[in-house]
C-alpha cells in the first residue's frame, strides 16, 4: 500500500515495518503462518515483564503498567489455579496540527498467565495499581496439619 496518498511519510513506515519484522511478503509465502496481529500480540505479551515474590503468607505478582488506569486492567482466576492479568493500552488521540516524530511506547492488548501453586488461596486475592505498578497478592492456604501416625492393634491368632 502506498501510504503517501494519505499523507504519511512512506520511507518512515517502510523502515518501521522492517524493524518490526512484519513483511507482507512473509504472509503470502505460507498460508498457515501466524497473522500479523497474532505476532504483534505475542510480542506484546512477552514484553510485559513481571516479578513474582513468595512471602511467608502470600505470593506477590508485580507488573509494570505505566499509563494505565485501573479500569483498563483485568485480574481473573481461570481453571481454579491460573492467574490471568490482561488489559489494553490505548493510543492517545492526536491533537490537530500535531504529528508524531517517534512512537516507541507499546499500545494494544496484553495478557499474562501464571499457574498458581497448590497452596494458593484463590478466594483471597487482592490487586492494587499505584504509580503505574500493579501488585497482585495471592494469600497462601494454611499448611495442612501433619497426620498423626495411626496405631494398628496386632492380634494374635
Amino acid at each position: 500500500m502506498d501510504f503517501r496518498i494519505i499523507g504519511y511519510d512512506y520511507p518512515l513506515l517502510y523502515t518501521l515495518n522492517h524493524m518490526m519484522d512484519l513483511h507482507e511478503d512473509d504472509t503470502n509465502k505460507n498460508p498457515n503462518a501466524a497473522s500479523r496481529v497474532y505476532i504483534r500480540d505475542a510480542k506484546a505479551m512477552a514484553a510485559t515483564p513481571a516479578d513474582i515474590r513468595e512471602d511467608p503468607k502470600s505470593y506477590v505478582f508485580v507488573v509494570d503498567m505505566p499509563g494505565l488506569k485501573s479500569g483498563d486492567i483485568k485480574v481473573q482466576v481461570e481453571a481454579d489455579n491460573v492467574l490471568l492479568i490482561s488489559g489494553e493500552r490505548k493510543r492517545e488521540k492526536e491533537k490537530e496540527g500535531a504529528k508524531y516524530v517517534r512512537m516507541e511506547r507499546r499500545v494494544g492488548k496484553f495478557m499474562r498467565k501464571f499457574v498458581l501453586p497448590d497452596n494458593a488461596n484463590t478466594d483471597a486475592i487482592s490487586a492494587v495499581c499505584q504509580d503505574g505498578v500493579l501488585t497482585v497478592t495471592v494469600e497462601k492456604l494454611p499448611p495442612p496439619e501433619p497426620k498423626k501416625p495411626k496405631t494398628i492393634e496386632v492380634r494374635i491368632c
